[in-house]
């Protein structure tokens, strides 16, 4: 079945017109593209054509199979979070519908409503502090929606730069320091006590806002999975904002995100959980923020999302775990030897 009838068929369109393609796929790996439908309900719908490629073409150069095999897998994640795990009319964390999922050989064809048609046109580069609580909002109600589940079928670890995923960027940190101490910064986070299903990318581009600046849906699932909310919230402060926004906004951001934890899981019955939940993520918050730091510095060190602040923050929680480990280290030989002189 060619994509355009796969679209008609999935919207229930008289007919389904190729009209543009919204953007290629990182490396390489398909497009996006938006259909013109005629007799359908909406008046056009999305498809996400995934097609794995015979070279690859990463744009920073990171080409080998473990890179390949991350994303095949992703999108399998991808379509098992549109066919099991997506609630696309919770208004609460709006996202889009799926359609339609297609699968033939090595493609993939997903087709999605367009967000653009359902009231969500306007795409940002940058955000305006209000712009980014919303952001956050939406982030901390997915957050307490899943708290607590199991994401079967999706990554065990959510998001694309975990440790476990970027062995090769490790390897080319240059900061013994940061490399030193990148497995207690994953370990942290992946031993967090309260555990939800992450977006994985909560990036600025995978965030589509309301024509009138008042609510936001979000896109992009293939990197869904479990892990602590913070994973989320660091990698979108990161992202989102400049350095000195980021200094200047990040207090007010955090406490918002957390308010909206908190009343999304009393309205779902569970506000005994909020205040345990905030105060184990706030700590753990400042680690996800170095463990994202670890990973740009190996991934892209000329990243302009590395900057004094960040770097400040990664190096103040790598001294504590430097401090943490001297401590373990010296402390050792004298219970050992306290040991001896006892028996």
């Amino acid at each position: 079945m060619d994509a355009s009838e796969l679209v008609r068929q999935a919207t229930g369109a008289r007919a389904a017109r190729r009209e543009t393609v919204l953007q290629t796929l990182w490396s390489g790996y398909g497009e996006i593209v938006r259909y013109r439908l005629e007799g359908a309900r909406a008046a056009s719908a999305i498809l996400k054509h995934v097609v794995f490629p015979t070279r690859q073409d990463h744009p920073r150069g990171w080409n080998n199979d473990r890179s390949h095999q991350r994303k095949v897998s992703s999108y399998a994640v991808e379509m098992t979070w549109y066919r099991v795990w997506a609630a696309p009319d919770d208004p609460h964390c709006r996202m889009p519908r799926c359609l339609a999922i297609d699968t033939e050989g090595t493609q993939h064809r997903i087709v999605l409503e367009d967000l653009d048609a359902a009231g969500y046109p306007l795409r940002k580069t940058r955000l305006d502090r209000d712009q980014a609580r919303l952001c956050l909002v939406w982030l901390a109600r997915f957050h307490a929606r899943f708290l607590g589940v199991v994401p079967e079928g999706l990554w065990p670890e959510g998001s694309y730069w975990h440790l476990a995923t970027r062995p090769d960027e490790w390897a080319a940190i240059a900061d013994p320091a940061i490399r030193a101490s990148a497995s207690a910064l994953d370990a942290a986070l992946r031993g967090a006590r309260y555990r939800s299903i992450v977006h994985g990318d909560a990036k600025v581009a995978n965030f589509c806002f309301a024509a009138d600046g008042r609510a936001v849906a979000a896109l992009d699932f293939q990197y869904a999975g479990g892990g602590c909310g913070m994973r989320d919230v660091a990698y979108f402060l990161g992202s989102a904002l400049s350095e000195r926004e980021q200094e200047d906004w990040e207090d007010e951001l955090l406490d918002a995100y957390f308010d909206a934890l908190r009343t999304a899981l009393q309205q779902a019955g569970r506000g005994a959980e909020a205040t345990p939940v905030e105060h184990e993520w706030r700590t753990l918050f400042p680690v996800a923020q170095a463990d994202f730091y670890r990973f740009l510095v190996g991934w892209s060190p000329e990243h302009w999302k590395i900057h004094d602040f960040s770097r400040r923050r990664a190096l103040a929680v790598v001294r504590e775990i430097q401090s943490a480990a001297s401590s373990v280290a010296a402390s050792g030989p004298e219970r050992t030897d306290s040991a001896t002189s006892s028996q």
